[in-house]
């Protein structure tokens, strides 16, 4: 159905307006154009506008090596920047069936649940400041920049790693590693009670997101809503429990999930995983061998057999999937992606009709959009 002949069905009243947010707007989290159609403050329907910087890396990936691609999949979900490497590299891994060092499997699991947390106190910092409690941005980034310094000791980068590569690591650790990582779970599980008092028990973030924007499990299975928002609605999307890779099969650990489906149900699951993520940080250093390779023994020149391969991560925002048809050259003959971010994007529509604008800012802020993610 085209957007003219939508606008016709809808767009019934003399007194309906049509605004645009973006592309460059505060609580968009991107390069987005929302087409709202407005009744008062009451929104009719939603229209998102994607591509603004589109890239073509699904493109790009034809013409590259499987080590190069590794830094095209940074450009995507910058938050998730080691998980999306580690989707590629896991994909090549298990078409060539490489067995990775098992030191390499733990300081993968313990960048990605580094990642995660760095994401989600982003994500805590600009919602509450989407709903006007400008404090969040200062707390959320100060303890962020624990984890990026972390980041920077061990590979030189902050936000876009290319850290991993296929086969295992491009070198390895920093020796402090690991102390560093412990003396931050331990600086940051006493601060998540400030993030409670700030915000989490808030009365005015209570009344603006509880029951506003609720997604039912149906809703988002049909959209194919994942990650932290798909499962504030009950939908068991965590790939690192119905589909395990790495050594999270060895952890101990909850997936989170709340059955109600609404802006604060989607805010309590990113906040339970954050302590999720510390409690398997603590087990991943305790495990992880102090000594071993950085990385398997792999050709200078990879190429996949010919065939068609398929692997799957758990991003900050959900499920990322890595498709790859090769014909037995160097280079993918296809390569495509599955990002969270452009279902979590679409169901807005949804959630949003017959809710005030206001509400609109909360829904969107509640789906920890990254638009780079979906404008490959």
């Amino acid at each position: 159905m085209s957007k003219d002949v939508i606008k016709n069905i809808i767009v019934k009243d003399d007194e309906d307006y049509i605004i645009n947010m973006g592309p460059q707007h505060p609580s968009t989290h991107g390069v987005l154009r929302l087409e709202v159609c407005l009744n008062g403050e009451i929104v009719k329907y939603v229209i998102p506008h994607i591509g603004y910087i589109h890239r073509g890396i699904e493109k790009m990936c034809e013409a590259d090596t499987y080590k190069q691609i590794i830094h095209l999949t940074d450009r995507m979900d910058y938050l998730s920047a080691h998980m999306n490497n580690e989707a590629v590299c896991l994909a090549v891994e298990n078409a060539l069936q490489v067995e990775v060092p098992e030191r390499v499997q733990y300081i993968r699991a313990i960048l990605d649940e580094l990642n995660r947390l760095a994401s989600h106190q982003l994500w805590w910092s600009a919602f509450g400041m989407d709903l006007g409690a400008l404090t969040t941005f200062f707390y959320g980034l100060r303890d962020r920049e624990k984890i990026l310094a972390i980041f920077e000791e061990s590979f030189g980068s902050r936000l876009l790693h290319s850290f991993n590569t296929p086969g295992g690591l491009m070198h390895d650790v920093h020796p402090n590693f690991q102390k560093h990582i412990l003396e931050f779970v331990k600086y940051f599980r006493k601060k998540l009670p400030d993030y409670k008092n700030l915000l989490t028990d808030n009365v005015i973030f209570h009344n603006r997101t509880k029951g506003v924007g609720v997604m039912s499990p149906e809703t988002a299975i049909a959209f194919g809503v994942t990650g932290p928002s798909g499962r504030g609605s009950g939908f068991a999307c965590d790939v690192r429990k119905v589909a395990p890779y790495g050594v999270y099969d060895q952890l101990d650990f909850k997936q989170v999930l709340y059955s109600e489906g609404d802006s604060f149900a989607r805010y309590q699951v990113r906040m339970d995983e954050m302590e999720e993520s510390l409690n398997l940080l603590e087990q991943l250093v305790a495990k992880m061998p102090s000594e071993g390779d950085f990385t398997a023994k792999m050709k200078p020149i990879i190429k996949l057999p010919e065939g068609e391969y398929y692997e799957r991560v758990e991003t900050a925002r959900g499920e990322l999937g890595v498709f790859i048809v090769s014909k037995g050259e160097k280079y993918p003959y296809r390569m495509r992606f599955r990002s969270p971010n452009f279902s979590n994007l679409f169901v807005l529509n949804t959630l949003s009709k017959g809710l005030k604008i206001a509400d609109l800012v909360a829904i969107s802020g509640s789906l920890d959009l990254v638009l780079p993610d979906i404008d490959r």
